[in-house]
């Protein structure tokens, strides 16, 4: 994490809440540190400055909507652009095709875990506009990938810091699953715990 990034902690409160905005430019395909944002505004959080539950919110909603927005230009352009004459032209055909065909059996999977990997998932939405996936299917599963993403990686950061965040990158959607179960898991066992202390006293 540079240091330039580690700086935005001491931004005012309403600034801070800019931070996981960025992810909507990560979503569209612009070059963004959208995940680390979204870290360090939970970490923000976390210290009392902003609030988890709008963190977490904006978060969901910029992921939907730079993927919707890549969806839209990729459906409106990228297919034109790869069909065009020119160099290659008859491989950038065949990839369509083999696009069609892929988003076809696996599109609402390709779309929901392309959230969860830093790589692919500013090329995602655009690939499911290219090759035509219909976009109700693909709203419903991108919303409930940026949804969870957004709930796991914010969680993650407000009770963990930048080290479990960087680890819940490393270990992947499986850990993170594991590890958000293990951490409401917790909060419910100190609840309950709690309860029945008052119970006896």
């Amino acid at each position: 994490m540079t240091d330039e990034l580690g700086a935005i902690i001491g931004l005012s409160n309403s600034l801070g809440y800019l931070l996981p905005a960025i992810i909507g430019l990560e979503s569209m395909g612009i070059p963004s540190p959208g995940e680390t944002a979204l870290v360090l505004a939970s970490i923000l959080a976390s210290q009392g400055k902003l609030q988890i539950e709008l963190v977490i919110l904006i978060g969901a909603f910029s992921a939907i909507m730079g993927d919707n927005i890549g969806y839209l230009l990729g459906r409106r352009f990228g297919r034109g652009v790869f069909t065009a004459r020119g160099p290659f032209q008859h491989h950038r055909v065949r990839a369509i095709d083999a696009g069609d065909r892929f988003f076809d059996r696996h599109g609402p999977k390709a779309v929901f875990f392309a959230r969860w990997i830093a790589l692919v998932r500013f090329a995602a939405a655009w690939l499911a506009g290219i090759n035509k996936m219909r976009w109700r299917t693909f709203f419903f599963w991108n919303a409930l990938g940026g949804i969870t993403w957004a709930i796991t990686f914010g969680l993650v950061g407000y009770f963990g810091g930048k080290a479990a965040a960087h680890v819940l990158t490393d270990i992947g959607i499986a850990g993170a699953i594991l590890l958000v179960v293990g951490v409401l898991g917790g909060l419910i066992y100190l609840k309950l715990r709690d309860r029945d202390r008052a119970r006896r006293s």
